[in-house]
């Protein structure tokens, strides 16, 4: 399947959130899984609300998700195009343009729904004269344009929900041009995916309805619709339908230590009946993709758990991946790891290690005959227990009282790493020093 093509296609109108990362994981898992390509089309049509630096940090944020691209496109550099489009619509009969203030749309829609019927537009439109349209453009009117639903049902093979189904006499014909002549999302991103040879699409199950409408758009384009896949729609842990997943920034989760692939190994198995577990290189994590795995239910997301994953994400991982990022080597690593809660806390450790430190001294009859006690090097992880033997047998020392004074005295903290895999590290000389209460 070499001609696969999917596409990530943002908004700039705000910063990278849980929702549309999650988006993005999935469609790119997908092409890498399938052999395709993955391409980034900037939804830019909302020049009001566009900015730069929307845009610049969601580049920078797929970069550091790994979540790179092939091609690249943005809307606001295709308007030529969907206004070709859109003629040859209204010259089928398929576009046409409507003179209804918002106002009077909301009237017309609040007395259907008080006569228990759907709020779909009727058409009225359609009815309107040359001397109409006339009359109203006098008057400063300007039209808004609508796509012409034809009847029957529409159907596809849904990746996630299966076979999915919509009466188009249950759907109002979508507005696809505002007065002020911009583009709203309906035509101008099937013309992109039309164009773009996009293949399968992913988005959230809030787009259900909007598919279905889109794969009339297709075939008025004498194109055949892509494959789609509906996401269930991620909610709190409340249960609810979340206004903070539509906020949660990746940019803060990243400043708060939570790793990259911690992110995309949750997401891609939330929701799924596959553990959540973790993967240390996309490719890896894609080979495992299989959207039949999705549930129908709305996965519950909270916070709290990706950053318990994240926890564990980080004391599995192997020193590779962390290679130049700390400062100790693979020995060090290895020692401090399951202490973690993120990978800058590995630095932390590596100054109590080898900088100086000033120590707390609780019992300093205990630390001293402990420094007397020190055997000479060289130290291994059966140095400490060893040595703790022999401070327990001339000390008469045992338990919290004789283990947590030589932590404070060694390391200035009440808990950490395993002492027997910190001592090595720490050195006789700078154990010494610090035994007797000297800053080392």
């Amino acid at each position: 399947m070499n001609n696969v093509k999917v596409r990530f296609a943002p908004s700039p109108t705000g910063f990278m959130h849980i929702g549309n990362t999650r988006t993005a994981v999935f469609n790119w898992l997908l092409a890498r899984k399938l052999g395709g390509s993955f391409l980034l089309r900037i939804d830019d049509t909302d020049v009001l609300r566009s900015k730069k630096e929307y845009e610049d940090a969601i580049r920078d944020i797929l970069c550091w998700l790994g979540l790179t691209w092939d091609e690249e496109a943005r809307q606001s550099a295709r308007m030529a195009r969907y206004d070709q489009v859109v003629a040859q619509l209204k010259a089928a009969g398929r576009v046409y343009a409507c003179y209804e203030t918002a106002e009077e749309l909301e009237v017309m829609r609040k007395k259907l729904m008080s006569q228990g019927r759907p709020p779909i537009y009727d058409r009225g439109a359609l009815k309107l004269t040359e001397a109409d349209a006339e009359r109203y453009q006098k008057e400063g009117r300007r039209p808004h344009y609508r796509f012409k639903l034809l009847p029957g049902n529409i159907e596809w093979d849904d990746m996630v929900r299966g076979k999915t189904h919509y009466d188009a006499a249950n759907l109002a014909d979508p507005v696809i041009i505002r007065e002020d002549g911009s583009y709203l999302y309906h035509l101008p991103s099937v013309i992109d995916d039309f164009d773009f040879g996009i293949t399968h699409i992913i988005r959230g199950e809030d787009h259900v309805t909007n598919t279905a409408m889109q794969i009339q758009m297709f075939e008025a384009l004498g194109a055949k619709a892509p494959a789609f896949a509906h996401l269930p729609l991620l909610t709190g842990r409340e249960g609810k339908l979340s206004k903070r997943l539509g906020s949660l920034g990746v940019r803060e989760l990243r400043a708060e230590g939570i790793e990259n692939m911690a992110i995309c190994s949750f997401l891609a198995k939330l929701g799924t009946s596959e553990a959540i577990e973790p993967f240390y290189d996309l490719d890896s994590l894609a080979a495992t993709l299989d959207l039949t795995k999705l549930g129908r239910a709305q996965p519950k997301f909270d916070e709290e758990e990706l950053k318990m994953f994240n926890r564990k994400f980080v004391r599995q991982m192997p020193y590779e991946k962390v290679r130049g990022r700390i400062a100790g080597d693979e020995r060090f690593w290895n020692a401090v790891r399951g202490n973690l809660d993120t990978v800058a806390e590995a630095d932390k450790w590596f100054d109590i290690c080898h900088k100086p430190l000033k120590p707390e001294i609780e019992d300093a009859g205990l630390t001293s005959a402990a420094a007397a006690a020190l055997p000479p090097e060289p130290w291994d992880e059966n140095t400490y227990g060893e040595w703790m033997n022999t401070v327990k047998a001339e000390t008469g020392k045992k338990g919290k009282e004789l283990f947590h004074p030589i932590r404070k005295a060694l390391t200035a903290l009440d808990d950490g790493p395993e002492l027997k895999v910190l001592l090595p590290l720490i050195g006789r000389e700078r154990a010494q020093k610090r035994l007797l209460g000297q800053e080392a």
